[in-house]
């Protein structure tokens, strides 16, 4: 008789990520009456992930936004390149804004003459910066054109009338054809000295930039008109250019110098601002490291959830190592049940975070009208409105970087959970 030998196939794992390790993973993470502790931890880190992420994405898009409107209202109003004068006076000014006009890349060049004043009705009185200017290079400002909140830039520059900001005029309690008188100490020379000028010109628009700063200083009024108050000898102080893009300053500045035919000083918008600016990004850096710890925090939440549930669980997983599972299979288990927490948590934390950051503006008019207080005073944050700006880039960044975290915390207790020895957690279990 022939003897039949038969082999027997060594034992092997589940596959990587099977059904059974999810199966399992999932029975881990309801609740249950004995293991309410666990699962509270595991709430509190989901609830930490997700308010941590929403908060970051709130944070950052106020921030973006915060920034953004302020560079268009700046650059928007003021330019982005500052042509001045060197040697001679700037007589020649309409030919030189011309030429500059020309160059590839500029939008406009707009001659200016600049003097501060003091704004007076007969209610109140402010101190003023007032911008001479020509009424077609008005009327090309978007920020002043389509602003208007009172009367009209018709003929701006036949009359003596002004433009005023809207908060200067309600500080002053102007309306548009109103007297809106102007006081400047350097007015005509007399044999005692020289004497202030004081001259009354009729509101011909109100604007509102929505910038307060801009809004409760700026006066325009016509060219001709501001040479002739401030004693200027038929000249300007400065050309404003603006480039169809504010970020190619560099690129723009060499041709302007030659299309310029003469001696000047150039500045930037950036020259101008860079501390403002520097400031608003170093504060953003710094928001974003210290909100990124609440996410840290929610993933070491994480990590003592685990290490709990595998104390809990100790005879649980002696019995599977017994029936044949593997270390591997144990630790994708509890990496799975951790993951899960971070995973779910970062992307609650997007939608939340994404809804909050495109109602913002509505949130605080309700916040502000449920508390009869003002959440955000335009005197001291610039804008008149809190703005947000999502940016795709940054939003990818923190949601990569959130389950990261919730995944690096997973690693050491699903190790441990790996490393039980089975005969030691039923003896002791």
């Amino acid at each position: 008789m022939a003897k039949t030998s038969s082999t027997k196939a060594a034992p092997t794992g589940t596959k990587p990520f099977s059904l059974f390790e999810w199966m399992l993973a999932g029975r881990y993470l309801r609740t249950r009456r004995r293991e309410g502790f666990v699962s509270v931890i595991a709430g509190f880190s989901f609830l930490g992930i997700m308010l941590g992420v929403a908060t970051l994405i709130v944070v950052l898009s106020v921030m973006n936004g915060f920034r953004k409107e302020l560079l268009d209202k700046i650059v928007g109003i003021n330019g982005h390149i500052f042509v001045a004068p060197i040697e001679s006076p700037l007589t020649d000014y309409a030919e030189v804004a011309q030429r500059i006009a020309a160059v590839p890349g500029v939008k406009r060049a707009i001659p200016l003459v600049e003097g501060q004043a003091f704004g007076s009705s007969q209610y109140n009185g402010s101190g003023v910066l007032v911008r001479g200017i020509r009424g077609e290079d008005l009327r090309r400002i978007d920020y002043i054109a389509n602003n208007l909140r009172q009367g009209t830039l018709e003929n701006f520059e036949n009359g003596e009338g002004v433009a005023i900001g809207r908060r200067l005029a309600e500080a002053l309690s102007l309306q548009a054809g109103d007297t809106f008188t102007l006081i400047t100490p350097r007015g005509a020379a007399t044999p005692f000295g020289t004497a202030p000028r004081v001259k009354g010109y009729p509101v011909k628009a109100i604007f509102e930039i929505g910038m307060s700063e801009f809004d409760s200083s700026f006066v325009y009024m016509p060219l001709a008109e501001a040479q002739a108050y401030f004693n200027r000898q038929n000249d300007v102080q400065l050309i404003e250019v603006f480039l169809e893009n504010a970020d190619r300053v560099d690129e723009a500045r060499a041709a302007i110098e030659a299309a310029a035919g003469r001696q000047i000083l150039m500045t930037d918008w950036r020259q101008r601002n860079r501390t403002f600016f520097g400031a608003l990004e170093v504060e953003r850096n710094v928001m974003f490291l210290i909100l990124t710890l609440i996410v840290l925090v929610a993933a070491l939440n994480i990590i003592s959830g685990l290490i709990m549930l595998v104390k809990d669980k100790s005879e649980d997983i002696a019995i599977l190592r017994t029936m044949g599972a593997t270390r591997g299979a144990i630790m994708r288990v509890f990496l799975i049940t951790g993951a899960s927490i971070g995973i779910v948590g970062t992307i609650a934390g997007f939608a939340l975070g994404l809804v909050l950051a495109l109602n913002v503006e509505s949130i605080r008019n309700f916040i502000s009208h449920l508390t009869n207080t003002n959440l955000f005073p335009a005197e001291l944050y610039f804008l008149s409105r809190l703005p947000a700006d999502v940016d795709p880039r940054e939003v990818i960044t923190i949601l990569i970087m959130a389950m990261v975290l919730s995944l690096l915390a997973t690693l050491y207790p699903s190790w441990r959970a790996a490393k039980l020895d089975p005969v030691e957690a039923l003896r002791y279990g």
